[in-house]
């Protein structure tokens, strides 16, 4: 299972209620489904992902994250999941208020802009960032809103959204000492489980 993914599955309860948001292949969801006995759906919008999804014997949505969760009764699962897509929603901060509508708990990824290599390369191309880690240039990429992780935990506070737990990851999903002092220079991905105000 990819890395981060390996790190989020600790943070479910075994028989939880999962909705994961732009699941891709439903690698996620079939692990807990398997191994911890979790009841879930996943939401994607690519067609080849969904039919993974199918293949895998895992409940899947074709639904485009931006038409919100309008479908979805409020406290209708225990954890919703979005793993590397915040970034790629055109409201992230209704995605969120959302996500804890229908969910009792979140857990959220997403690339830190703040790491100091995105500095570092702005600092002596004058560019945007590209790299392994981020392999788009500024006009072909997914990413329409690039946040650091004092970004979105301004944006928490702003909301009234408690966080639960923070993870500053490099691109291995190894974290340290150093990411754990300094979060928004050293962590490359940021990985949080946050809750609503009355949780």
């Amino acid at each position: 299972m990819r890395a981060d993914l390996e790190i989020i599955q600790e943070w479910i309860p075994a028989g939880s209620r999962v909705l994961d948001l732009g699941c891709g292949t439903g690698e996620l969801l079939a692990y807990l489904r398997d191994y911890k006995q979790v009841a879930g759906y996943g939401l994607e919008i690519d067609p080849q992902n969904i039919a993974e999804c199918i293949r895998k014997g895992v409940n899947v949505i074709e639904q485009d994250l931006d038409k919100g969760l309008g479908n979805f009764a409020s406290n209708s699962f225990d954890v919703v999941v979005m793993t590397q897509a915040l970034q790629a929603v055109h409201f992230p901060d209704r995605i969120l208020e959302e996500m804890l509508r229908v969910g009792r708990q979140c857990i959220i990824t997403f690339p830190n802009f703040g790491h100091w290599r995105c500095r570092w390369y702005l600092v002596r191309n004058g560019r945007m960032p590209v790299s392994e880690f981020l392999p788009y240039t500024w006009y072909n990429t997914p990413n329409i809103h690039f946040c650091t992780f004092k970004d979105f935990e301004h944006l928490c506070h702003e909301l009234k959204v408690k966080v639960l737990d923070r993870l500053a990851v490099d691109r291995q999903h190894r974290h340290g000492i150093a990411s754990r002092l300094w979060p928004n220079l050293l962590g490359e991905i940021g990985i949080y489980r946050v809750s609503g105000p009355g949780m």
